[in-house]
């Protein structure tokens, strides 16, 4: 995928302070939900990790306020949700919401979103490679899983959230894309 095709959106800063005050609970146990679905329907995705499984990582989405964190043990995977992530992570990610999901679910190049620097990596890169593997490997979309816990509404917010994301992407090019405008090495 080129990045000149890569939206870099990100919700309205009105949106991160609603959300500010909530608590946190009921999102964590929808998330682990979500992630018990993925581990029953990709029940190897965690073991593809080989050396790197067992690690942790922070993802920070730039645009709410509040982060995961993932660990990765393939006997028992969690995601935490965690107003701020803990010093002690193997690696972390952050950048816009719609680009973390997008690169989970495989719409997003992310050595292009990389290099651009939509997204930001730090700690073990290798431990990241190994993820990104991972997930692409078992061909996880984590919108598919969510929405389908959620029944006929999950589904509407699943189509509705896909019809604002390929509206995005056909848009053209975004301030990372001008700054760099060249495909990934992918």
């Amino acid at each position: 995928m080129t990045l000149s095709n890569t939206p870099a959106t990100a919700l309205p800063p009105l949106v991160s302070l609603a959300l500010r005050p909530l608590p946190l609970y009921p999102l964590q146990l929808f998330l682990s939900a979500v992630l018990r679905r993925i581990v029953q329907q990709h029940p190897r995705m965690f073991e593809r990790l080989g050396s790197y499984a067992g690690k942790r990582y922070g993802l920070a989405p730039s645009d709410l306020p509040f982060a995961f964190v993932l660990d990765t043990s393939p006997r028992a995977a969690r995601l935490t949700v965690v107003r701020s992530l803990p010093l002690r992570l193997d690696a972390k990610i952050s950048g816009p919401l719609q680009i973390l999901l997008g690169m989970v679910n495989g719409s997003y190049d992310g050595d292009a979103l990389f290099f651009s620097r939509t997204i930001v990596v730090e700690g073990d890169m290798e431990a990241v490679l190994a993820l990104r593997n991972a997930v692409d490997d078992a061909g996880v979309d984590v919108l598919q899983e969510g929405a389908s816990l959620l029944g006929p509404p999950g589904r509407l917010c699943e189509a509705l959230l896909r019809e604002r994301l390929s509206r995005e992407q056909k848009k053209g090019p975004s301030s990372a894309s001008r700054r760099q405008g060249e495909t990934s090495w992918n």
